[in-house]
């Protein structure tokens, strides 16, 4: 594995917004890619909102802001396209144990954007995805990849459509809850000592235990897999037989987990690649970032090939797949996004 391009898709030096986060990417023509992310004066703030970066005649273009209603925080877009319309769902609320999703489409590759709704109407939980893309199935099905924090506890489930969006049902990723271990302040991400979570009080994001923001795969017809960030120092995963309509209980993978943001993608060989930050410590420190790949369908990985190493946030990533080449996005200290593209 060798890295074919390294960039930041703008300038660390930006002055449009202070801090800037969870991207998606979303490939559109030959050579014309679009990241959609959140940016404002940092997680929470009544400024935060949806803004779009696009590549095009070989070059990134500056990034717009598409999504805005001050005082009401916009957070963790994910592109979609299905038939030629690009969707977009975000969540919207004061804090991520209050946020609820809206959706909006465009059908000129991103240029305009239709008035965004209720993903699903009259139901303000986290629905038809949370941070990660939807999975298009061998059926037809969407499955969206979907978790929910409520007080200390943290849950994933999939949120599965059969009508290309227009209805959804959840089916709930079983796990046991327990007590969460005391953080390790050694190994601490060092942006809960400077505020950039939405809660910072280390008790309070101490107790919090489980599963949330999972990514997902299918392996054969049916057989749909997810990988999910834990409180636990372990990535956990679970399998469906059934296109996601159900789950077993999740359990712990070899992989090391901070609590922060992974993704993963099925290669045209079947080859799994994951990026995630390798520390095995509940709000670890969100550097290094890595690679690890499986050629068995993720029983076992290969040792992480890291593409950060050095002190900061590196974290976040969203990955593609194209040919034997993988698309990575990733935060770089909450001031820009780097894009690797990796030949396997």
């Amino acid at each position: 594995m060798h890295i074919i391009l390294k960039e930041r898709i703008f300038s660390n030096e930006q002055e449009w917004f202070h801090d800037c986060h969870a991207n998606t990417q979303l490939k559109i023509g030959e050579n014309e890619y679009l990241v959609a992310f959140w940016a404002g004066t940092s997680e929470g703030t009544p400024d935060q909102a949806i803004w779009l970066s696009r590549y095009k005649d070989g070059k990134w273009h500056p990034p717009v802001r598409i999504k805005y209603i001050y005082q009401l925080p916009h957070w963790n877009p994910v592109l979609f396209q299905y038939r030629g319309r690009i969707y977009l769902f975000y969540k919207v609320g004061l804090t991520v144990q209050t946020w609820y999703t809206y959706v909006s489409w465009s059908d000129d590759g991103g240029y305009t954007w239709s008035e965004a709704k209720e993903a699903v109407p009259g139901d303000y939980r986290p629905r038809a995805t949370v941070r990660n893309k939807i999975l298009l199935a061998s059926n037809g099905t969407w499955i969206a990849p979907t978790s929910q924090e409520l007080g200390e506890e943290m849950d994933c489930y999939a949120d599965i459509s059969e009508d290309e969006g227009k209805t959804w049902h959840i089916a709930r990723i079983p796990i046991v809850h327990h007590k969460s271990e005391a953080l390790n302040k050694d190994m601490l991400w060092e942006g809960l000592r400077k505020g950039a979570l939405w809660e910072n009080d280390l008790d309070t994001v101490g107790a919090w235990d489980g599963v949330i923001q999972p990514t997902m795969w299918e392996s054969e017809k049916g057989q749909i897999h997810a990988l999910m960030r834990s409180t636990r120092g372990r990535i956990y995963r679970s399998d469906s037989i059934d296109y996601g309509k159900t789950w077993c209980e999740a359990y712990p993978t070899q992989l090391p987990n901070n609590c922060c943001g992974i993704d993963a993608v099925r290669m045209e060989d079947g080859t799994l690649a994951v990026v995630y930050n390798p520390v095995p410590y509940n709000w670890g420190k969100r550097s290094p970032l890595s690679v690890s790949l499986s050629k068995d369908n993720g029983k076992t990985f290969s040792e992480p090939i890291h593409l950060e190493t050095e002190p900061g946030e590196y974290s976040y990533p969203s990955v593609t797949a194209e040919g034997n080449v993988l698309n990575i996005f990733y935060t770089e200290n909450r001031r820009t996004f780097v894009h690797c593209r990796i030949a396997v």
